[in-house]
């Protein structure tokens, strides 16, 4: 075993973009996550990560349920720095987004989606600064045509970066945050 560790590395780790929703308490909130991935196909599961400072994260925890919604390429930087880089506690996300309630009560994103699940989730795993919640899927259908969008596109092509909760932080400036009033773009907790 060899003591190395270039970071550099795990920018090759593959990701796509999208967006975690839960409802609380008749509040809901969405995120721009990066890891959301299939788990099993029978039953079908997915899994999500998210920051434990995220409000998403508390109303993921506290209800049960989370939606997701797979952004495709044609989404603009500010639909992105909404959902990736300001806090649900000061700012409605969803004002003039197109969305629909789902049957577990999430609010899904539809608008520059291609697909969108529901999940309850049936267990959880700490990751530290994470936690990974493990969904089964109560609902999953396509809802657009486009392309998905990769983590890899969003940065060579959109020119975004990652906040500093998101996993794959790397100390950026530039792109989605730079399109933001600082106080938005400061790692606020989603």
């Amino acid at each position: 075993m060899t003591d190395q560790f270039d970071a550099r590395a795990l920018y090759d780790i593959t990701y796509g973009i999208f967006v975690v929703a839960a409802c609380d308490r008749g509040r809901t909130n969405g995120q721009i996550a990066n890891t959301v991935f299939q788990i099993t196909s029978n039953p079908p599961r997915i899994a999500v990560s998210l920051n434990k400072g995220n409000l998403t994260h508390e109303f993921v925890a506290r209800s049960g349920f989370f939606g997701v919604s797979v952004i495709d390429q044609s989404a603009p930087m500010t639909f992105i720095g909404t959902f990736g880089f300001k806090s649900g506690r000061d700012v409605d996300k969803y004002r003039g987004v197109a969305c629909e309630r789902g049957s577990t009560g999430c609010l899904l994103v539809t608008e520059h989606a291609t697909a969108v699940f529901e999940a309850k989730v049936v267990s959880t795993m700490d990751a530290g600064t994470h936690t990974v919640f493990l969904g089964e899927i109560a609902s999953a259908r396509r809802v657009g045509s486009g392309t998905p969008m990769t983590y890899a596109y969003y940065h060579a092509v959109k020119k975004g970066t990652a906040p500093p909760s998101a996993p794959t932080f790397r100390g950026e400036t530039a792109g989605a945050a730079a399109s933001l009033p600082p106080s938005s773009a400061s790692g606020a907790k989603y």
